[in-house]
């Protein structure tokens, strides 16, 4: 083979290679955006696999009471620098919502979640709403975030995504942003939906389980 030839060669292999690495890193950075920010198709689609639950209109699935399982414990500290544990809010309905302040699906289901989270605490009703705040690498974001869209219920500060992985597999566990993951009173997983939501679909979630003897 000449010298020319084999300059080529090299020079064309390099062109291939680097090729490769800009398509592998676009294909990454592609799969990462998705699974930040999913739709309730996608998310749907790969859904709990042998959970007893019944997905209804809207993508809002449904555990009926005795097929129900306990949720995990979620502890920590919140965007405001307090502590939080959620297995002291058995007795009341507990509305966990997962979002991101970069996260556009979230900013438009916020305002929903901060109307009915202040309408059940004015009518007195035996509810909680949690946020579990990922991927937010500042608490600064979320601290703004939340007082951009009036919310006043606690946000775990959960940047890794730690708190959704315990969450056992089989159950209707959170699986993308937003997640709305709501529990009974006894603190079991009793419904979910892997895409916003407005505040219709949030009473037609709760108010079955604030009924539930």
């Amino acid at each position: 083979m000449s010298l020319s030839r084999a300059r080529r060669r090299r020079s064309s292999c390099r062109s291939t290679s680097g090729r490769v690495t800009l398509l592998t890193a676009v294909t990454l950075a592609g799969a990462l955006t998705l699974s930040a920010c999913g739709d309730s198709g996608s998310a749907g689609a790969s859904g709990s696999a042998g959970g007893n639950y019944v997905r209804g209109p809207g993508g809002i699935s449904t555990v009926a009471k005795a097929d129900r399982v306990a949720a995990p414990k979620l502890d920590g500290e919140t965007v405001d620098d307090k502590t939080l544990d959620t297995t002291t809010l058995k007795g009341k309905v507990v509305v966990l919502n997962v979002w991101g302040s970069w996260c556009p699906p979230c900013r438009d289901e916020a305002k929903y979640f901060a109307k009915v989270s202040k309408e059940l605490e004015a009518a007195g009703q035996p509810v909680a709403f949690v946020g579990i705040n990922t991927r937010d690498n500042s608490k600064q974001n979320a601290v703004a975030f939340e007082e951009n869209f009036g919310i006043t219920y606690p946000s775990l500060y959960d940047p890794d995504g730690k708190l959704m992985l315990r969450f056992p597999k089989g159950t209707l566990n959170p699986q993308s942003i937003p997640s709305t993951v709501v529990l009974d009173k006894e603190g079991k997983i009793a419904a979910r939906t892997l895409a916003a939501i407005n505040d219709e679909q949030l009473h037609k979630i709760i108010d079955p389980l604030l009924a539930e003897k």
